[in-house]
């Protein structure tokens, strides 16, 4: 495995995925969304057929060490129409097997990220963050769109909107354990999105946001 991307102390690499570490990429899926709806989960399957149809947006974090895989992300190219941004994650990832990539498309769509809690805290998905930035650049898109889970939002959302919620955690007031670190990465917040899964954690809500590629012409 060629590394794309190490962490500063070595410990981790990022690497293209491989069709071996798809149940490792299952188990990491199931660890990180576990409120996510069954149908919406990723599997093995599904991982390896993403190694097939688009092998060069599909990232894993290794342990140099052990060898084990312990964070993973999963992109596909497509086209961005922000006039109507609005839609669901099932229909944006072609039901987990992404036959919506477009091999033309301008825009990095990102479908997945995990960290198996055993490992987060260690700047894991900075490292995926950057190697998807990376790719961006190396293939000239526009930039990169994802439709992040606002995981902090279960407590809040009997006595706040989601509006209100996003607004202060955007300008700092509050902590989101996803949409925080991706404002850290460049990410700016577009809109939001009603039933963009069936997650109760985020009261299944997604926020559209994007990092625009600085080099793009």
């Amino acid at each position: 495995m060629k590394p794309l991307l190490s962490s500063p102390d070595g410990r981790f690499a990022v690497v293209q995925s491989e069709p071996w570490m798809a149940p490792a990429l299952e188990a990491i899926q199931r660890a990180s969304f576990p409120s996510l709806a069954p149908e919406e989960l990723i599997s093995a399957e599904h991982y390896a057929a993403h190694m097939r149809v688009f092998p060069e947006g599909q990232h894993a974090v290794v342990e140099q060490d052990s060898g084990q895989v312990v964070a993973c992300s999963t992109d596909l190219r497509t086209r961005i129409d922000f006039s109507h941004y609005q839609h669901k994650y099932l229909e944006a990832v072609g039901g987990n097997w992404l036959s919506t990539h477009d091999p033309q498309g301008d825009w990095l769509y990102g479908a997945d990220i995990g960290v198996h809690p055993d490992y987060r805290g260690l700047g894991l998905s900075t490292l995926l963050y950057t190697a998807r930035q990376n790719l961006v650049r190396r293939l000239g898109l526009r930039g990169h769109v994802a439709g992040a889970m606002p995981k902090g939002y279960a407590p809040y959302q009997r006595d706040m909107p989601i509006e209100a919620y996003v607004a202060r955690v955007v300008r700092g007031e509050m902590f989101d354990p996803v949409l925080s670190i991706q404002l850290r990465r460049g990410y700016n917040v577009w809109g939001i999105i009603p039933d963009y899964l069936n997650d109760p954690s985020c009261g299944n809500y997604g926020v559209f946001i994007v990092w625009r590629n600085p080099e793009w012409r």
